[in-house]
């Protein structure tokens, strides 16, 4: 079978290895420095850069109080919470991905709920009932655990097919539907949903077409050994868990300003082709097609998935205290956004392909600008 080339990621620095060196591209020749790309007056006012920086700050104290390591899960959920989307965790037991979502929310003085998926765990269950009151002979509503501003979805592919599609009906429609009344969920809201991928007894997997509802998803690794060795000393300690209350916490105001400005960001002309030559490459086109791609690729990034990447990019560049996207911030969250928007065909998943070596060749196929 053929495969697309540069399967496995080529070593930082060796020969076609993608540059991730701002101003240089992937075609070997001088590209625009990062300056280029920042508008002719600065989109965000210097107090307002001073604001979201402390917001991140405070939020990225909060994390590494709770959790070691994991740094590219903490710039994940940093980046998802800014852009206003959510985040698909995925890994085998016992990396942090509930503690990591417990941590978030305790950074945010909102409402948190926890949704342990079960196969009997019903769609009103989450989004809520109506309630007879036998003494007045009236309904009453009561609201489910989905009405917070931070959900965790535990284990989200253990729950049946209804239930997981109401909740993302839920996740992209920002409200529920009960008893023929709509309930607007609370602003912000963001889902973390995990799932544990070694088990597939009673197991419902989420459909390629749902999981495109996420912003982002990421795949945690193993600790490396000195943030293993950091685990048991606070354990040894008492203080693995960290407190539940934070001892400092930015409020629902300071998030939603913080998506504000990521709505700011400049984005210049330029990188928006990057970001569509990068999808239409997915999907088999694009300026320098990957060879046979297609046979490795069953169906490529939607809009959504070029949506994706420049919201992404926009929060990634506020994260870093600039308010113009350059291509290496789309290039640095690229995994999290199409990873789960690129279907693989049966030969490829059969040859042991992985879809970040997919998104590796057409990253090195698309030229920078």
């Amino acid at each position: 079978m053929s495969q697309p080339p540069n399967q496995q990621p080529a070593r930082p620095g060796a020969p076609g290895a993608p540059s991730d060196q701002p101003g240089r591209g992937h075609s070997g020749g001088p590209q625009r420095g990062a300056g280029s790309f920042a508008p002719s007056a600065a989109s965000i006012a210097p107090a307002d850069m001073e604001r979201s920086a402390d917001i991140v700050r405070t939020i990225t104290e909060v994390f590494q109080s709770r959790v070691v390591g994991q740094e590219n899960l903490r710039l994940s959920l940093l980046t998802s919470l800014a852009a206003g989307g959510h985040v698909l965790l995925e890994s085998v037991p016992g990396l942090a991905k509930t503690t990591a979502a417990s941590a978030l929310a305790s950074a945010i003085t909102g409402s948190f709920s926890r949704i342990q998926c079960t196969p009997d765990l019903m769609p009103n269950d989450i989004i809520g009932t109506q309630i007879f009151n036998y003494g007045s002979g009236t309904f009453t509503t009561q609201l489910g655990p989905v009405h917070a501003n931070v959900v965790l979805l535990d284990e989200i592919n253990r729950s049946s097919a209804k239930t997981q599609s109401a909740m993302l009906e839920a996740m992209q429609e920002r409200q529920t539907s009960i008893g023929g009344e709509i309930h607007r969920l609370p602003e912000p809201f963001m889902v973390l949903a995990t799932q544990n991928p070694i088990e597939e007894e009673g197991t419902y997997v989420l459909p390629e077409a749902q999981m495109d509802r996420f912003l982002m998803k990421e795949v945690l690794t193993y600790p490396r050994p000195a943030e293993e060795h950091e685990i048991l000393d606070r354990s040894t300690a008492g203080s693995l868990t960290g407190p539940r209350k934070a001892v400092k916490a930015v409020s629902l105001e300071d998030i939603r300003f913080l998506q504000e400005m990521v709505d700011t960001v400049y984005v210049d002309p330029a990188v928006k082709r990057y970001i569509i030559d990068v999808v239409f490459t997915t999907r088999g086109s694009g300026p320098r097609p990957v060879p046979n791609l297609t046979q490795s690729v069953r169906v490529g990034a939607s809009p959504r998935g070029s949506l994706a990447l420049m919201r992404v990019g926009q929060a990634h560049a506020l994260l870093h205290g600039r308010d113009y996207v350059t291509p290496d911030d789309v290039r640095a969250m690229r995994y999290g956004v199409l990873r789960h928007r690129l279907v693989l065909t049966f030969d490829a998943l059969a040859s042991g392909i992985k879809p970040e070596q997919i998104i590796d060749a057409v990253f090195h196929a698309v030229p920078m600008p």
